[in-house]
């Protein structure tokens, strides 16, 4: 039997993503977290053989436990299955540790597809991904700025463009609005664009969010 956790913060999702999977296994065991506390919590007290994650969670995001996830259980295959564009994340994603991406938009057939190959241990690169993937190891990329974000920095940029104050976002990710300032700072600075409302159209014309 299959075991799989899906990591997703809408129930809606989680079970559709478990029913397309259901058809495509036949009797699959499923779990579910719908934060990274829990899905970590999941992760140490069983045994899973693949896990569907999702990057837009709430509090600790879902590269940052993309990371700890690759240096805890680096045998686990990770497929990302997010609402946000592949050009923007996937590559990221894939630089991380993930064994494959997938958008939510996806047809129900490519995320089974996806699965079975991540589950044999091998890559899900769309062709679109694996040119891109290829150009940055290359270096031929054209060094787009968000590659020099980290995780965290990605997230915080994010909450910004999303109209959160730096209160706000401190107490969503639980650190000090000093510590939310600094991050912004370095976004900006990285990025090099100074307001908040500079920030949110670079965010959204990236389609950092929805």
């Amino acid at each position: 039997m299959t075991r799989i956790l899906i990591v997703d913060d809408h129930e809606v999702v989680r079970r559709g993503l478990e029913q397309i999977l259901a058809e495509g296994f036949g009797e699959p065991r499923f779990g579910s977290a719908a934060t990274a506390p829990a899905a970590l919590d999941r992760l140490s007290r069983e045994t899973w053989d693949l896990l569907l994650l999702d990057v837009n969670l709430p509090g600790r995001g879902g590269l940052e436990l993309l990371e700890e996830v690759r240096e805890r259980w680096p045998r686990l295959p990770v497929l990302v299955v997010s609402a946000y564009p592949e050009e923007e994340f996937a590559v990221r994603s894939i630089r991380l540790g993930a064994a494959g991406y997938v958008t939510k938009d996806s047809a129900s057939d490519e995320l089974v597809t996806a699965a079975r190959r991540v589950l044999e241990g091998r890559r899900y690169l769309t062709a679109t991904l694996a040119e891109r993937l290829a150009a940055v190891l290359g270096g031929d990329d054209g060094h787009d700025p968000l590659e020099l974000l980290s995780s965290r920095e990605l997230q915080v940029l994010r909450l910004v463009a999303s109209a959160r104050t730096l209160r706000e976002i401190a107490g969503e990710l639980h650190l000090s609005e000093k510590t939310i300032a600094t991050y912004r700072a370095r976004i900006s600075q990285k990025l090099g664009v100074g307001s908040s409302v500079e920030l949110t159209r670079y965010a959204l014309r990236h389609g950092l969010v929805q």
